[in-house]
């Protein structure tokens, strides 16, 4: 009898040790194409054996996504040494292409979430990391060519679907010692690209996302995103509670970029939008007494003063600002009609009318030195007011000033 029990015991661990795979990675393993094996493994998956198998199963599916993607790279390869020798080329699913290289690299990202915690036996063996970093590290930048490829066809639903995925892709552990050296020199445009589109899609959350992943990279695209950033916050503004919770957080996004000019000229811009004149000056102010040359703040006060018909203290802050930058066209014609304003107030018997008039025509004439097409700033009008009190309407320096304002 106890030889029997022996025989069975020993059977019994014989078929656990030598145990194939479950019938679930049987028939996924068994299937001939992406779309089957991927409609597999999810009616299995809960029934797959363990993280072992469930490695396994997706690795099948980026196996198969691969297949797909290198037949259509292989033919759009001889399509490039067929049309260098005049021979007819071969049609290439390109979208079927590119959607394999996607789903390889999703199904590559499930499979290393199980590859990496432990099999039946507790341990942890990964086994498809390597080879999958191997065959899709450099595939994957091909994504960035195809999506600017569906930009510039204004296909840009497509262009966002490629984008998303090299980005994303990037997060992939199986990458995480890859050489980025190549890839940082570009990151930030297309992650800014990307945010943008996706604002225009009105997908404010994935647009705020990739927004701020530009941000992590240096470079021009840095500022952009953070620009689109700050649309993006007040992109949802629908009542005035909301503006001033904008500028709440505009505050304190600038209490950790103090330099930034930008921040500052939403948060006063916003205020005064809001009417909180006062509010918006403390800003300025508080600005102006830590930094008593930030262009910004002394440009806005200056600019709100003209608005405000006080010509004189339009004066004084817009030349403090044109001292702090003398090459900004918009500030110059600002000063230049706060001297016409302060000198139209005049008695035309008052010396100082002419005078006024003149500093005028040279704020004007800078203006139209730096920007000499009015591409910033209309400055021709207001240059033909100052010229016809200064010179008289029949002069020829005011006849050349009307046809600078006309033309």
């Amino acid at each position: 009898m106890k030889k029997i029990m022996m025989m069975a015991m020993m059977m019994v661990a014989s078929a656990t040790a030598f145990a194939g795979d479950s019938d679930g990675l049987k028939a996924i393993m068994k299937a001939k194409t992406y779309d089957d094996a991927n409609q597999l493994l999810k009616q299995n998956l809960a029934s797959l054996a363990d993280n072992a198998e469930k490695a396994k199963a997706y690795n099948k599916l980026v196996d198969l996504a691969m297949t797909k993607y290198n037949a259509e790279s292989t033919i759009q390869t001889e399509n490039q040494v067929n049309k260098q020798m005049g021979k007819e080329e071969k049609p290439v699913d390109l979208k079927g292409m590119y959607t394999a290289l996607i789903n390889a690299l999703d199904a590559a990202n499930e499979c290393q979430k199980y590859d990496q915690l432990p099999n039946a036996k507790g341990k942890v063996a990964p086994k498809f990391a390597e080879k999958n970093k191997e065959r899709l590290w450099n595939q994957r930048f091909n994504l960035v060519n195809a999506g600017q490829e569906a930009g510039q066809a204004e296909d840009h639903a497509t262009m966002l679907k490629y984008w998303e995925a090299f980005l994303n892709s990037d997060k992939n552990t199986i990458f995480k010692d890859c050489d980025r050296t190549q890839q940082n020199n570009f990151m930030g445009q297309i992650a800014y690209l990307t945010g943008f589109w996706n604002w225009q899609a009105k997908d404010l959350k994935k647009a705020m996302d990739y927004a701020e992943l530009a941000m992590t990279f240096p470079g021009e695209f840095k500022d952009q995103a953070f620009k689109l950033k700050l649309e993006l916050l007040k992109a949802d503004l629908k009542n005035r509670q909301d503006s001033l919770n904008y500028v709440k957080n505009l505050r304190q996004i600038y209490e950790q970029n103090p330099n930034n000019d930008v921040l500052l000229e939403n948060m006063y811009n916003v205020l005064s939008a809001l009417g909180e004149k006062a509010e918006a000056n403390k800003v300025l102010d508080d600005v102006l007494a830590k930094d008593p040359n930030n262009f910004v703040a002394l440009a806005d006060k200056g600019i709100a003063a003209m608005g405000e018909e006080k010509p004189d203290e339009g004066i004084k802050w817009l030349t403090k600002a044109i001292a702090v930058k003398p090459d900004n066209a918009a500030v110059s014609t600002y000063l230049g009609v706060c001297y016409c304003v302060k000198a139209q107030e005049m008695d035309d018997k008052n010396p100082e009318k002419k005078k006024l008039f003149g500093q005028a025509v040279k704020a004007f004439d800078k203006a139209k030195e730096l920007d000499p097409q009015k591409n910033l700033v209309n400055w021709g009008y207001n240059r033909y007011n100052a010229y016809y009190n200064y010179y008289g309407p029949d002069a020829p320096e005011t006849k050349q000033a009307e046809n600078d304002y006309k033309n």
